[in-house]
Formats: C-alpha cells, structure tokens, sequence
C-alpha cells in the first residue's frame, strides 16, 4: 500500500518502522526539519518538511495514489483540515487521531474513515485498521495484554474446511491464540468450536490471542487459495 503519515512524533515513528518493516510504501509529513532527518535516518521512509494541512504538500506527497493517510498531528483541528483535503483529493481510507472528544462529529463530517481516541491509541490497533479491515476488535483483556477479535473468512479462503485443528497445528499459526467463538450467518448459529469443527465461506470467527499474535492468525484465516 502507498501510506501517508501525516505527524511523526511518538506514534507516527512507531508505525513508519512498522509499516516499513511490513513492506509498505510510506510517505512521512512533518513541520520539523530535524523530525524529518531522523525518521529517514531511522527508517529510510521518504520525508517531507511541511505542512500537512497544505495541499501543496499533500500532492507533493503523492496523495492521488495514497490508499491510507494517518493524520496522528498534535492539534484536532490540523487533523481535521488535513482529512477534509484527504478527502477532496480522493484518498479512500482517512484515520486520525483524536485527542479532543468535542471534534468527533467534526472528524466524521471531513470524511475520517476511522477515528483513534487517546483512550485507546494502540499502535497494533492502527495497523489492523490499515492491513486488515475485516478485522474488528471486540474487547481487550488483561489490561491490554490480550483481545478479542472477530475475522469474517473470505470466499475462496485457504482455511474453508480446515477443522480447527487443522489450522491450530499449523506451523504458522500462533501457539497462544485461541478460537472462541463461530457465527454462521447462513443458519443463524452460534457456537463454541471444537477440533473437528470445519471453517465455512463467510464464518464470523472470533478469536483470543495476545497483541503480538493477532496479525499471524488473521492472516493465516484471510488468506485466499492459490
């Protein structure tokens, strides 16, 4: 994917390395020159120094072929204005950061796709919201060491009539993560899988596992067939 990352402080340099390291193209925006240099020193993502909520900038940066821009800068309201130019230059998958609850509806009426309250800024949430949409977290658990998430299996997805397991003695698959739950839209049903429960198309799979794990086993559930 072709990533803007507008604001690299904490946040942004975390998921500039990660991003980067998952082979993504990324494209960092901001103000501070020696921010810049030192994102591009530390993850060789290419830098801009300048504004974000300029359109100069925005374009400069590529935005006509971005398929996420991450608005993560200090204020709401630059966060605001660089969505709505996202938005006015076509780029389909708007996040920003939230720092201030008063600008939610705000955010919504730029065309912010996700919004990522303070509460809850996680930087593995971030990423599944960019590589894996389908993805939901459902609730965290032990403190935030653990969580809940609900993967819908593709058509034509690898693991259809795998049993669990199947996938769960799967070398790539995570040794901690858990299945605990199956929702079968077609019949309505939900229930408790065992080991001899066979994955369907489009099975709403809800899953247990640490932070760390997550990316691997929904991959491992999304991945389609050859």
């Amino acid at each position: 994917m072709y990533i803007i990352i507008a604001g690299a402080g904490i946040i942004g340099r975390q998921l500039t390395n990660l991003l980067v390291e998952n082979k993504h193209d990324v494209i960092v925006i901001d103000k501070d020159t020696a921010v810049c240099q030192g994102v591009y020193e530390e993850t060789c993502a290419i830098t801009i120094n300048g504004d974000a909520t300029n359109l100069k900038i925005l374009k400069q940066a590529g935005a006509g072929k971005t398929d996420v821009i991450l608005c993560l800068m200090h204020y709401s309201a630059d966060n605001m204005a660089c969505s709505l130019l996202a938005k006015s230059l076509g780029i389909p998958n708007i996040i920003a950061r939230l720092r201030d609850p008063q600008y939610e509806q705000a955010y919504k009426l730029a065309g912010v796709t996700t919004i990522v309250r303070m509460a809850d800024l996680l930087v593995n949430q971030i990423i599944m919201e960019i590589e894996q949409p389908k993805v939901r977290k459902i609730i965290t658990l032990g403190g935030g060491k653990a969580d809940i998430y609900q993967v819908r299996v593709p058509e034509n997805a690898r693991c259809i009539s795998m049993t669990i397991r199947e996938i769960t003695e799967d070398r790539n698959f995570p040794d901690e993560c858990v299945f605990v739950g199956i929702y079968r839209e077609e019949s309505q049903e939900f229930f408790i899988p065992r080991g001899n429960h066979k994955i369907h198309e489009k099975d709403n799979i809800f899953l247990s596992a640490k932070n760390q794990d997550i990316k691997r086993s929904t991959d491992f559930l999304i991945k389609l067939s050859k």
